[in-house]
């Protein structure tokens, strides 16, 4: 036979076979839809559970489905639960993996069928999805997607922590989210609240850690399922954010961020304190600021006026110390919370920063910075004074100073001039001197404030006595600094005319200032105090004073004295 008749012939050999082929020897899988990501296959010991469509191959003719049931079909491969074509197909799937696995009879149900539904010598079609793959030996898994960089406790068994979470199938079908219903899910580890596996899975966690944790169905809700939600033997895939964590044990967590040189005095139960804060949840979300309000919290301390972690936090302070505050649920608003604005069993962290404190007890402090030599005469009541100064606040903030006025700042003591703070630490000051004075709310402008300074704030004053004019009393115009002269009108008369005009008595009272003698109440116009005083003695207005009406003034004077004091 010649090479091309040959060739002939095998090509009608070919063209027999693909035409008429034979009986199966084996399965046949058509791997049709394989996912991207496959992080696991079947092996022989797995337990599965999958989808399928069963028809015949020669008609195409359907004879079972488990989504027609509406139930996935669930078996241990590989141990001949399954007819052997199928325990063979199963092997190496992926979950959401399709696949169309042919069976011939004898890996099948054979020469004899079953159950009138499966025919003798029947190869069998079934188109395959998979949905979930799990072994006795599995374990939950872990994977940790972030963690923040400083954690400084993990979460333990009695812990109570309040979560957020994804919840799907390991085929991806979600089945529940806490985010759905905008709460955490807030409960006790370790304590048989939850699933076992989640149980395990939520421990060694830091707020603020993410995870995937994935729960094997023996470890979950096992052959029942639950609900509608999650079938029976489902493996459950878990993206958990621990939001928070505290044990009912915890105490107030108080971490020291900053405290300034010099604090010689520290805050204690009755003090009145003023400090800002932010304050935020574990996971660093704020709730509140009152530097958003641009207003210090004020309150006192010890007294239940605000919750008992904070009351406890404040003692021991110095004004301008920074703290940071971990305040546990029962420390704070417990499980109810407050609103919308802190849900149930949180932890709140809080920022403090200390603006001032006071006791309502408290005097007005004078420290002297500098006082000069020679110090012989100090201000008092009636003085007319005038002085340099710096008020701020104890933080520093400047409110007022009089090198930022126009003119110089003068007050006469005792006249309710300046706050009363203000006005003991003038007091008892030489010209030159520089004081540091410290005054209280109640010495100063009190809860309501005034005018740039907040309510209940404590004031710093810088101060420096300028210049000192000894004052009289009140109701006087001119004093005498010893005895006067007596009798008094010779001594007026300049002249010896024994008639005294303006001029002569205004020349005669300066002559007495001059010389030491007498004092005229700073501040004044002089020569109108001077004329008020000459038409108070001139009783018939006639331009002068004479004798007689010098007397008359002093005898109204002395009757008048007496009068007073029967």
């Amino acid at each position: 036979m010649d090479l091309l008749a040959c060739l002939v012939l095998f090509v009608l050999h070919v063209a027999a076979v693909t035409c008429t082929p034979g009986p199966l020897v084996d399965i046949v899988v058509d791997r049709y839809d394989i996912p991207k990501v496959c992080s696991r296959e079947v092996q022989t010991e797995d337990f599965v559970r999958y989808h399928f469509n069963g028809t015949f191959h020669e008609d195409g003719k359907k004879f079972d489905s488990s989504h027609d049931r509406g139930k996935a079909f669930i078996s241990q491969v590989g141990l001949g639960r399954l007819i052997t074509g199928m325990d063979r197909g199963l092997q190496g799937m992926c979950v959401n993996e399709r696949r169309r696995i042919t069976v011939p009879p004898h890996l099948a149900y054979g020469s004899v069928g079953t159950g009138g539904v499966i025919p003798p010598d029947a190869v069998l079609v079934f188109d395959v999805l998979l949905l979930d793959i799990w072994s006795a030996e599995d374990k939950v898994q872990i994977r940790t997607l972030s963690k923040p960089a400083s954690c400084n406790r993990t979460s333990v068994v009695s812990d109570y922590i309040r979560y957020h979470y994804n919840g799907t199938l390991l085929s991806g079908e979600a089945f529940d989210s806490s985010y759905s219903r905008n709460s955490t899910y807030d409960t006790y580890l370790g304590q048989g609240y939850l699933i076992k596996g989640m149980d395990e899975g939520l421990l060694g966690m830091c707020v603020g850690e993410k995870r995937i944790i994935i729960v094997p169905p023996f470890l979950a809700y096992g052959e029942n399922g639950s609900g509608t939600r999650i079938p029976p033997q489902a493996t459950l895939v878990f993206e958990v954010l621990l939001v928070d964590l505290f044990n009912p044990k915890d105490d107030l967590m108080v971490q020291v961020k900053e405290v300034p040189e010099g604090c010689t005095r520290r805050t204690k139960t009755g003090d009145y304190i003023r400090y800002h804060y932010n304050g935020t949840f574990q996971d660093g979300s704020p709730f509140d600021s009152s530097y958003q309000r641009n207003s210090t919290y004020n309150t006192y301390i010890g007294m239940g006026y605000v919750i008992r972690g904070i009351d406890k936090a404040l003692q021991g302070l110095c004004i301008g110390e920074k703290r940071r505050v971990i305040v546990p649920p029962h420390m704070a608003y417990g499980e109810e919370g407050v609103g919308d604005l802190i849900p149930g069993s949180a932890v709140l962290v809080f920022d403090i920063h200390v603006i001032d404190f006071h006791n309502p007890n408290d005097p007005v402090h004078i420290k002297v910075t500098h006082k000069p030599k020679g110090c012989s005469m100090k201000s008092e009541t009636d003085d007319l004074i005038q002085y340099r100064y710096n008020c701020s606040l104890m933080d520093g903030t400047l409110l007022y100073s009089s090198d930022k006025l126009d003119s110089p700042s003068f007050t006469t003591l005792g006249t309710n001039g300046v706050i009363s703070g203000l006005e003991k630490g003038l007091s008892g000051m030489c010209e030159g001197e520089r004081r540091e004075v410290v005054v209280p709310p109640h010495w100063g402008h009190g809860e309501n404030g005034a005018g740039g300074v907040p309510g209940s704030a404590v004031l710093f004053f810088e101060l420096e006595l300028v210049e000192l004019q000894k004052g009289v009393p009140e109701g006087y115009m001119f004093v005498w600094l010893g005895d006067s002269p007596n009798p008094l009108f010779p001594a007026m008369d300049l002249n010896g005319d024994n008639e005294v005009p303006l001029e002569e008595f205004s020349e005669f009272l300066m002559l007495q200032i001059k010389e030491g003698k007498g004092r005229l109440r700073p501040g004044t116009d002089a020569d109108a105090v001077i004329k008020d005083m000459f038409n108070n003695q001139d009783r018939n207005e006639d331009g002068k004073i004479v004798v007689d009406e010098l007397k008359l003034k002093t005898d109204e004077q002395s009757e008048r004295m007496k009068r007073d004091e029967l």
